[in-house]
């Protein structure tokens, strides 16, 4: 059975940080996020990563996101990518990417995919192809990360991984395309198809949606107690994809870093929907009481 997160099991795993601590003390986050589409996206879940404790975030993409990044994100160092299809970040990058030094890779939000073009989409599987194999540390794969995967899925491929563990973060429509089941079948038991897949895939499942569901491939699960409908507009699930890579980065193993990112996001989006209302609230109001939550209890 599963057992709800509580605020007591965030704060047990996230410590207060050590007075002698340095930026190196709480990794690096790769982000490979954006394009001409989608730039919005990759600026949520790098402030995410920002605002979660990650010691350096890298936002790796194309310059009309790297320009927007350099406006509101003054803290985010930057790797400049070739444009490929439809503004998306090109898999000639794929070299210079992987060069760049972390210890989680966050791949996926906003990249594009069908939705853009045909030759968008094969890009973006070329991507997870190459990257998170190759990758030394762990990874958070989210959004057109996940609608990649399913098509390799499709295609009778295995799901890539790197060399540390990995999480994955559907909602419930990538998760229909990822295992071919409907949005129905899943929302029915949501709990035990998240086992399920998380034991498949030898992945950490973060299935959200309402009381979202987090399960490992040691058949642990929790479901989360916080949240409420305003984190239902996009960008909400960019924010959580930072705010987990960088937990990861911090050191969390990582069912207890989703586990934890989960919480902390649902929880701070009611404090944003306390004061703005579910109607009023927006993805970014998430991180300013993000950092409220951290103050209150001495992180």
């Amino acid at each position: 059975m599963s057992t709800e997160i509580t605020s007591e099991f965030v704060w047990h795993n996230i410590p207060p940080r050590p007075r002698d601590s340095h930026k190196g003390s709480f990794g690096t986050v790769l982000a490979v996020a954006g394009s001409a589409y989608y730039r919005g996206a990759a600026l949520l879940a790098a402030e995410g990563a920002l605002r979660t404790g990650a010691g350096i975030v890298t936002l790796a993409s194309v310059e009309p996101v790297l320009a927007a990044a350099v406006a509101r994100l003054p803290e985010c160092c930057l790797c400049p990518c070739v444009a490929g299809a439809e503004g998306g970040i090109s898999p000639e990058s794929i070299p210079q990417l992987q060069r760049q030094k972390a210890t989680v890779l966050l791949l996926g939000p906003g990249l594009g995919g069908t939705a853009q073009s045909a030759a968008r989409a094969a890009e973006t599987r070329t991507l997870v192809q190459k990257l998170l194999p190759g990758f030394a540390g762990s990874a958070v794969l989210d959004a057109d990360g996940l609608n990649a995967a399913a098509q390799l899925l499709a295609e009778g491929k295995t799901l890539p991984h790197p060399a540390g563990e990995l999480i994955v973060t559907p909602h419930p429509g990538e998760m229909a395309r990822l295992t071919g089941l409907s949005a129905a079948e899943i929302n029915a038991d949501r709990e035990e198809i998240a086992r399920q897949y998380a034991e498949k895939w030898n992945a950490v499942m973060v299935l959200k949606g309402s009381h979202t569901v987090v399960a490992a491939p040691d058949g642990r699960a929790c479901v989360n107690p916080t949240g409420n409908p305003g984190l239902a507009r996009g960008g909400s699930g960019d924010v959580l994809a930072g705010m987990t890579a960088a937990l990861l980065a911090c050191g969390l193993p990582a069912y207890e870093a989703a586990a934890c990112a989960v919480y902390l996001h649902g929880a701070a989006a009611d404090r944003a929907a306390a004061a703005l209302g579910e109607y009023g609230m927006l993805p970014h109001d998430i991180l300013s009481q993000l950092g409220r939550i951290f103050a209150e209890n001495h992180r």
